[in-house]
């Protein structure tokens, strides 16, 4: 075993992580170390009108190159010991190009709100039947919510021209492989794809009427795991990656996120603590926690993750500093840190409950779940809160949804979720790992590396490129457990009262006054 373990360690995965906030390139050996990373922070959008988030597909592919080639270029490890490669992306952020596959507009970032019509369907007898059926405003939510619908609509010239409408995943494979390949690990969005079967939905079917993208646009689907194609000549001129080098479709960062914490069970919940926060569980059939809210397709071929997500969940830490965080930056700078180091710090003293301020993290409007008029509230204010307690009040908010969703996902699955793993950007505060501990009254596991979407991807290559068998061995010796958080008694009494006896109830309290709001201000638009 020894031997094999040795051979296996002189195989390394490129791994490139395009997430909201940087692009990362890494090289990640056969047990699951992060052994090099380059690391280039991105604008995450730019907005042309209030609500819209765009990007250029060029400026990712850009930074994208510039990441692999100084990965490369300072890279110690030979290229012949690099086996394949994998890409994982943000997911929901879509792509119109054209036949000679250059972009026709800015690609449309997830965290875009514009909204198209509702036009010609759901009408008549089918909109009465999914009235009647309880679904109508889910289905008329997601028709509003699909980035297709409102170009077609509103740029009819730029539908008209595009030759294929992919997921930014999908737009960077094309440009590395030169193929029209799609992952099924990557389909999340408003697509006409079929959550069930894993393929696209057939023209009768209710989610070809909803998104109705012609079948031509669309890119062709393989399994994570399977081969996509080779690095072009001309990609590696532009990348420093060796042409040749073989490319294994992959899945999303959230999916890849959950294969790289170990879960492959709906016992074990992932709670990614990023830019989206989600709790995710891994299930080998297709259910939702949340009707009409489908269960996205696993990092492992026909395997299911159901997922409660709040939408700018650790966004609101990059919120809290923009807004109140001026001192943390610039003292940051000059300590060469994170300024949430220092926010950590300032929270350290701060008791659990942030003296009863209370924190509901529905920061972006218009979003389903709980209702499409929640917003956020803090409630408790009183002379003693300073902005410490704003900022331990944000996480703890954060993970009170997170075990509301636990709850949800519980109820619908009937298993028991006996582990926690924690994962992302903000599993680097142990302040925020303690009190998910305490929260959810449950010992919370840290991955070895908070990379885990980057990992993730390197163990589907792994099985992809047959370094191991299955996904299970590959998880065995590729997912390794760092800290573990035990639950602190006495904070678990706390924050069982504050999560029972106020947060909980916040929402049904508030919305009435959400819907007053609402209607006076017509934000989010109706």
């Amino acid at each position: 075993m020894a031997g094999v373990k040795m051979e296996t360690e002189k195989m390394y995965f490129l791994i490139i992580d395009v997430g909201t906030q940087s692009i990362r390139a890494s090289f990640i050996d056969a047990m699951g170390n992060i052994c090099e990373i380059e690391k280039t922070p991105i604008e995450a959008f730019y907005s042309t009108q209030p609500g819209y988030a765009e990007q250029e597909p060029e400026y990712f592919w850009e930074v994208l190159c510039k990441t692999t080639h100084l990965l490369f270029k300072n890279s110690s490890i030979p290229a012949a010991q690099i086996k394949g490669m994998a890409v994982t992306t943000q997911r929901g952020t879509l792509v119109n190009i054209d036949k000679t596959g250059k972009p026709l507009r800015p690609a449309v970032i997830w965290l875009d709100q514009r909204k198209a019509n509702v036009e010609n369907w759901p009408k008549g007898i089918t909109g009465a039947a999914l009235k009647l059926a309880g679904v109508y405003e889910s289905v008329t939510f997601a028709i509003r919510e699909s980035e297709a619908n409102w170009i077609r609509q509103n740029q009819p010239d730029i539908w008209a021209k595009t030759d294929k409408f992919l997921l930014l995943s999908g737009f960077l494979t094309h440009r590395l492989s030169g193929k029209f390949v799609e992952s099924t690990g990557n389909m999340v969005g408003f697509l006409p794809f079929d959550y069930k079967k894993h393929r696209y939905s057939k023209p009768r079917e209710i989610n070809a009427k909803m998104f109705p993208i012609e079948k031509d646009k669309l890119a062709q689907l393989v399994y994570p795991a399977d081969k996509i194609g080779e690095v072009t000549p001309e990609a590696a001129a532009q990348t420093g990656i060796p042409a040749g080098l073989p490319i294994i479709a992959a899945a999303s960062d959230k999916a890849c996120e959950v294969l790289g914490s170990g879960a492959s069970s709906p016992e074990v919940a992932c709670l990614s603590y990023g830019t989206t926060a989600t709790i995710q569980t891994v299930n080998d059939h297709y259910l939702e926690v949340v009707r009409m809210f489908p269960a996205y397709p696993s990092a492992i071929p026909h395997y299911f993750n159901t997922e409660v997500m709040i939408y700018r969940g650790f966004w609101m830490i990059k919120w809290f500093k923009n807004e109140f965080g001026y001192r943390e930056v610039e003292r940051a700078k000059e300590l060469d840190i994170e300024p949430e180091t220092l926010f950590d710090e300032m929270i350290t003293d701060i008791p659990p409950g942030s003296m009863g301020l209370t924190l509901q993290p529905y920061w972006s409007p218009g979003v389903k779940l709980p209702g499409i008029e929640a917003k956020g509230a803090v409630i408790g204010f009183g002379d003693v809160h300073t902005r410490a307690h704003l900022y331990r009040s944000i996480l703890e908010g954060i993970a009170y949804a997170l075990k509301d969703g636990a709850i949800r996902t519980e109820k619908k699955t009937g298993v028991k979720i006996e582990k926690i793993r924690v994962s992302g950007g903000g599993s680097q505060s142990k302040n925020a790992l303690q009190l998910t501990a305490d929260i959810f009254n449950m010992k919370v596991e840290k991955p070895h590396t908070f990379e885990t979407s980057a990992l993730g991807a390197a163990i589907i290559a792994a099985v992809g490129l047959k370094v191991y068998p299955d996904f299970n061995t590959a998880i065995k010796n590729m997912c390794h457990i760092g800290e573990v958080y035990e639950p602190i008694p006495e904070n678990v009494r706390i924050y069982d009262q504050l999560f029972n006896r106020v947060y909980r109830r916040m929402y049904r309290k508030l919305k009435p006054l959400y819907n007053d709001i609402r209607d006076i201000i017509n934000y989010p638009k109706k």
